[in-house]
């Protein structure tokens, strides 16, 4: 009978190690993030990416959506938009003499904050669309980088069919809509000129 109480006493002091280890192991968190819409105005990383939590609770998408939170990118006559062939993300021949210029006001503007927004036409779900329009954006957004952009002040989002450029159902409004647009945000600084602000105005 005594022998019979110690092995239970000891496989009950063995299980409950086993779970004091197991309550104590560190657990590596993967957060899921959903398409962002317009209204975060921030919205960063592809749709449906997952982002690593950080300490505190925080993922790297996470951090860079507080970093612009609230901040309002405005559109300048400076920085023209984009545009791509139906179901492309690739930068065309048109694109680039744009997109080389854009470069260059930016790198001029180092105290602007830049925001790429992905677009499309309305064909194709909304779901494929938006991470089309994600694509879009980053493409622009690797291209400034490798003219000299810093890729730390670009941020991207994707509207996907939401927010046409032309309402019409028509070949030339469609491809007014297949678009990138960047715009700015001025960071107010030593730096930063009456003229840099109105600029963004």
């Amino acid at each position: 009978m005594r022998e019979r109480t110690l092995a239970r006493a000891l496989g009950a002091a063995l299980l409950g190690g086993a779970l004091l280890l197991g309550a104590c192991t560190p657990q590596k968190t993967v957060k899921r993030k959903g398409p962002l819409d317009g209204a975060d105005a921030a919205g960063l990383g592809r749709p449906g990416e997952d982002a690593v939590t950080l300490p505190g609770g925080l993922s790297g998408t996470d951090v860079e959506e507080l970093r612009l939170h609230g901040k309002e990118f405005v559109a300048t006559a400076d920085l023209p938009a984009v545009r791509f062939d139906y179901d492309a993300t690739t930068v065309d021949e048109a694109a680039r003499p744009v997109l080389h210029a854009n470069a260059e006001y930016l790198k001029q503007h180092p105290d602007f904050e830049v925001l790429v927004e992905g677009h499309c036409d309305e064909r194709g779900t909304t779901e494929y669309n938006l991470a089309l329009g994600q694509r879009r954006a980053k493409t622009v957004r690797d291209y400034y980088i490798r003219l000299g952009v810093p890729g730390a002040k670009i941020a991207t989002i994707s509207f996907g069919e939401e927010r046409p450029a032309c309402p019409n159902q028509t070949e030339t409004c469609w491809s007014e809509n297949r678009r990138a647009e960047t715009k700015v945000h001025a960071r107010v600084s030593s730096a930063t000129t009456t003229t840099d602000l109105d600029q963004v105005r």
